[in-house]
């Protein structure tokens, strides 16, 4: 159960190597010890991950194995997850950025990214808020991004895929809130994690502890949505005004 100042006693990962999963870990850690669960796949990340998370002061670190693409595996995952206790937050934070220009000429390659970020994400959504509703409480924080705001020629298939994470996390938030459950759907811009690694810097990136930090103050205060860093709201807000044809000559 979360406890007055907000800090929950249980977390779970799913996409557990997840750099800014991760680091609202850590954040959370920061404040007071936890359990926490990753859902991801074994390996030498999620050893790194379990050693850094024990060093924090964890109380335990479960690790589950987990296929985002193997839908039929997941009410198995979700059981393991709860199966000794309550999970407090739950951070949805898989996801497959690929190479922009191969995805929209190669089916394989956009079937899969599509399959993973958006259906993925879609059926751990579903069964989160089936065990959430069963014990009556629960925070769900879903990383979207600023690319589902607005989607763009440079980004497309990857912009399609989170403006429907976007679309079902939000509206999923407002099925639940009778049930006691709050969902935070998370825009982050670029951030310096290892899925962006080798991308060009934009402007507003930050690093992933900062971008915890954030995450963590949204779901204290029970917010729906955020802006990470805040600064995107007012960049996407003034793109989407943009008329198309205009946007379209911008090639950004």
């Amino acid at each position: 159960m979360i406890d007055a100042t907000g800090n929950p006693q249980s977390i779970l990962v799913l996409g557990g190597t997840s750099d800014i999963g991760l680091a609202v870990c850590a954040a959370y850690l920061a404040r007071q010890p936890a359990k926490i669960v990753l859902a991801c796949r074994p390996g030498t990340r999620t050893d790194d991950a379990v050693a850094d998370l024990v060093n924090r002061g964890a109380t335990d670190v479960q690790t589950i194995d987990f296929d985002a693409l193997d839908f039929a595996s997941h009410p198995a995952v979700l059981d393991e997850a709860f199966a000794q206790g309550d999970i407090d937050v739950a951070i949805v934070a898989f996801g497959l950025l690929g190479d922009a220009e191969q995805l929209w000429q190669d089916q394989a390659k956009a079937v899969e990214l599509a399959q993973l970020n958006y259906t993925g994400a879609v059926s751990v959504g579903v069964l989160l808020g089936q065990r959430m509703t069963a014990q009556g409480h629960g925070k769900i924080v879903a990383l979207s991004s600023v690319a589902g705001e607005k989607v763009r020629r440079s980004n497309f298939v990857y912009g399609s895929s989170k403006a429907g994470v976007d679309a079902f996390y939000r509206n999923l938030g407002q099925a639940l809130a009778p049930a006691g459950v709050g969902v935070t759907v998370v825009r982050p811009g670029q951030v310096r994690t290892k899925m962006s690694a080798g991308v060009k810097e934009a402007p507003l990136t930050l690093d992933a502890d900062e971008a915890a930090r954030q995450i963590v103050v949204a779901v204290d205060a029970g917010k729906e949505l955020v802006w990470v860093p805040p600064a995107f709201r007012f960049v996407m807000f003034a793109l989407k005004h943009i008329p198309d044809p205009i946007f379209r000559r911008l090639r950004i």
